[in-house]
């Protein structure tokens, strides 16, 4: 029987930064509200099913913008059996992933980076390459 393979090529327009930052979420998107003068506002926690039928529920928080989004994540999620499992399992020594889009100008990385790096709460910001991330389809939450 011949066999036919569906393939999908996701767009990752977005750019990733990531966090280590020993926060709770609620703390760690007061922080970046106050570094980036933005309103990051808590949303629906987003949930993760995979094909062993365990489940990943990640808090995030998001503002919405006419032409694109900033988006936190937190990567590590606690079971109902008490274990730990990451939204990016290959980076985690990463507490939390922010997402940013927007799509009428070129953003301004570095000075996000700059601007967050000034934080005492925050120990480390990283510009990430989202096509080298394995599990890169686990951030398309939005």
């Amino acid at each position: 029987m011949k066999k036919t393979k569906l393939l999908v090529d996701n767009p990752f327009d977005f750019e990733l930064l990531g966090f280590v930052a020993p926060l709770k979420d609620y703390k760690m998107a007061w922080v970046i509200n106050n570094c980036l003068d933005i309103n990051l506002v808590r949303s629906k926690d987003f949930e993760l099913q995979f094909m062993d039928d365990t489940a990943l529920v990640i808090s995030q928080y998001m503002i919405e913008k006419d032409h694109g989004y900033l988006q936190l994540l937190k990567n590590r999620s606690l079971n109902e059996n008490g274990s730990i499992r990451y939204l990016i399992p290959e980076l985690r020594m990463m507490d939390y992933f922010l997402l940013l889009q927007d799509l009428t100008f070129e953003l301004d990385i570095n000075m996000y980076i700059e601007r967050l790096s000034k934080s005492h709460y925050i120990q480390n910001v990283v510009k990430l390459d989202v096509n080298k991330i394995k599990s890169k389809e686990n951030l398309l939450t939005y």
